[in-house]
């Protein structure tokens, strides 16, 4: 696919980098050419220095004969103009931007995207689907991530197993016989800092990250099999208020209207706009890193702290520095990848990585087929998808051994007529079935042709 990504900032440059190592064409469009010579330097890029709207720029870019355009630059005026020129001089067939500003999203204003307006087939926002992903995990007290499918009735869920677990050194075929009941796959391992995904005679082993897939009416059951009894947290502080903070906070008001949530926010102004917005909680201006400000904040008491500054080291030194002071799960967002091995040995409970979630809301349009949705684990090394199995699929009528699926592939659900299916090695893949699927990076695209619909289904 020719891909051409407006923007080589932060989320820019990691959409543009994952696309292009799963094997699309991609052009990165900056005007800042640091930025440009930077991605192009790192990676089978094409990079332009310019601006991004304009339509000179665009044909540079090979606008003429692009499949997709993505806006993320971080002005949200250029990246709609930048799909209305995509549309409407190159016929460019798909269209994402970034929209930060809330008003151009609230409900009312639903036509302005319209294709006879601003022609933009979908619209991400980071900061709110971070702020979602967040509130998510902290439903399943104990989890490092947790990812939906399946309308919900399926969850991708990981944790980290310690000395608690009670499975550990347990070969996972053995799972099935001491857990009959619980409808889960273990689906992904990470250990020593490397992925893999586990056949049947793996094991889990004390410190490793395990992926799995659960039945959403079975995940406190999972967890407790991965030995983690945490109860939901009641009293949150969020350090940051920026848009992440303040989403964070509302997505959690929404969820949990008794929760009590305490933000903490080293701008005076930007803490003053808060408190109008988050009557009924507290705001408080100050540094997270202070030992008054975490008095003021009563984190002894808290449940849990979310830090979501924009500086990864103020996120870590807040986080640890929280744990100094009471029994709480400290939830750090890090944009930097390189500290991401720190955090084990430093007792951070979750490392969440924007990039996961940025590039997840990207990939439902990039992959082919009925895929419904998708999420890169560990930037890129490994992919989760939901795809619906239509009858032109070579995989109707066979059952899980039967299909021979590629290594690096394992099915983790199958939803049928609004039920969880467990697959196991006889079991049939239907037409209709909504199938939860992980693979290897290098094994997607077999993967997701499986799913391919050809040109004489239509």
């Amino acid at each position: 696919m020719k891909v051409i990504v407006c923007g080589a900032g932060q989320v820019g440059y990691n959409i543009g980098r994952y696309l292009a190592v799963a094997g699309n064409e991609v052009t990165v469009i900056d005007q800042r050419q640091e930025l440009t010579e930077k991605i192009g330097e790192s990676f089978d890029i094409k990079a332009i220095t310019g601006h991004a709207s304009h339509p000179d720029v665009l044909e540079r870019a090979g606008a003429e004969d692009a499949e997709l355009l993505i806006a993320v630059t971080h002005h949200d005026e250029v990246n709609m103009v930048a799909c209305q020129v995509a549309h409407s001089i190159f016929n460019v067939p798909i269209k994402i931007a970034r929209i930060r500003q809330q008003s151009y999203l609230e409900g009312r204003w639903q036509a302005l995207f319209r294709r006879e307006h601003l022609p933009i087939d979908f619209i991400i926002s980071p900061e709110r689907e971070i702020a979602r992903a967040i509130a998510t995990r902290l439903e399943v007290p104990g989890a490092t991530s947790v990812t939906p499918f399946a309308d919900g009735k399926v969850r991708l869920i990981s944790a980290r197993c310690g000395e608690e677990c009670p499975i550990l050194d347990t070969p996972l075929r053995q799972l099935t016989y001491l857990f009959p009941d619980l409808h889960l796959v273990c689906v992904g391992i990470i250990r020593d800092n490397n992925f893999f995904v586990p056949s049947v005679d793996d094991h889990i082993s004390k410190g490793d990250e395990v992926y799995s897939v659960v039945d959403t009416a079975h995940v406190e059951r999972a967890m407790r099999a991965f030995g983690h009894e945490d109860k939901v947290a009641e009293r949150i502080v969020i350090a940051g208020g920026g848009n992440i903070g303040l989403f964070l906070a509302q997505e959690i008001e929404q969820r949990w209207p008794h929760a009590s949530i305490t933000l903490i926010e080293a701008n005076a102004e930007r803490a003053r706009l808060i408190a109008d917005q988050l009557p009924g909680h507290v705001v408080l201006h100050g540094d997270a890193r202070e030992a008054e400000i975490h008095k003021e904040a009563n984190l002894a008491a808290a449940d849990a702290i979310v830090c979501v500054t924009n500086d990864d080291e103020v996120n870590i030194m807040a986080a640890l520095l929280a744990k100094r002071e009471g029994d709480l799960k400290a939830l750090t967002l890090i944009n930097n990848n390189a500290y991401a091995a720190l955090l084990g040995p430093l007792d951070i409970d979750v490392m969440i990585n924007p990039r996961e979630t940025t590039v997840s809301s990207v990939l439902l349009h990039v992959r082919r087929g009925r895929i419904r949705s998708a999420y890169s684990i560990r930037d890129g090394e490994a992919e989760v998808f939901e795809a619906e199995v239509l009858e032109t699929s070579s995989l109707v009528g066979l059952t899980v051994k039967e299909a021979r699926l590629p290594a690096g592939v394992i099915v983790g659900a199958i939803l049928r007529d609004d039920e969880v299916v467990v697959p196991r090695a006889d079991t049939a893949i239907q037409t209709g079935d909504r199938v939860v699927i992980v693979a290897r990076g290098t094994m997607v695209k077999k993967a997701e042709k499986l799913f391919s619909v050809r040109i004489d289904y239509f």
